[in-house]
């Protein structure tokens, strides 16, 4: 009959030749624009991403609340029916830094994304969509905070 410490023993040399063929798996490590989430308004955001000026779309759509009760939890999402999207975007306008996501999607995933936000205070919130041939559309909506979830 075989041990726990022998079980152990067996597990960790097994762990080891594993990681060394590189078979484990790795901490994720996400890839971010420090000059896009540094961005104070929408042109410098679409300068540093590369992008053109965005274009108001009815293909874009966001969800959000009306008014929001605690500005540190806001709940949002974006989604569009254009085919070929690669990027849909979360802006806060009023925020200290605008981006607030970004989600690279590709053709095997719907671009529909809903994430929670922290909202400083009422302000525009926009659903940005970036398609593979450079289109840049977007889609805004105000929501309107009670208590502001940066420190307000």
């Amino acid at each position: 009959m075989q041990t726990r410490r022998e079980m152990l023993s067996r597990s960790a040399s097994v762990a080891a030749a594993l990681a060394g063929l590189g078979l484990l798996p790795q901490a994720a490590q996400a890839a971010w624009s420090q000059a896009a989430f540094e961005a104070k308004n929408m042109g410098d955001l679409m300068k540093a991403l590369g992008s053109a000026n965005p274009t108001e779309s009815k293909d874009v759509t966001i969800t959000g609340p009306d008014i929001a009760e605690n500005g540190a939890v806001v709940p949002v999402g974006a989604s569009t029916t254009l085919p070929g999207v690669k990027r849909l975007m979360l802006l806060v306008e009023k925020n200290p830094n605008m981006l607030a996501a970004m989600f690279d999607v590709t053709d095997a995933v719907e671009p529909n994304i809903s994430t929670r936000v922290k909202m400083g205070q009422s302000s525009n919130v926009f659903a940005v969509a970036v398609t593979a041939d450079g289109k840049v559309l977007y889609a805004a909506k105000e929501i309107k905070v009670t208590l502001g979830g940066c420190g307000g």
